[in-house]
């Protein structure tokens, strides 16, 4: 939590500024918003797994008890 804010804290408008251009120039324009769809699905994908982990270890102690 703490190193998390200290990061946080360190970064400015111009490194976010920065960033952003070094990602624009890497990848192009038009790339990007099929990167942030492709890290959306993938979050959604975990989630749902993880979720169907919970259903599973929640069905195995009901079975248990």
């Amino acid at each position: 939590m703490i190193a998390q804010t200290i990061f946080l804290g360190m970064l400015g408008p111009w490194q976010i500024v920065l960033i952003v251009a070094v990602v624009v120039l890497l990848f192009g324009g038009r790339k990007i918003p099929e990167l942030m769809r492709g890290l959306g699905s993938g979050i959604k994908e975990f989630k749902d797994a993880t979720k169907e982990d919970e259903k599973l270890e929640g069905g195995s102690n009901e079975s248990k008890s």
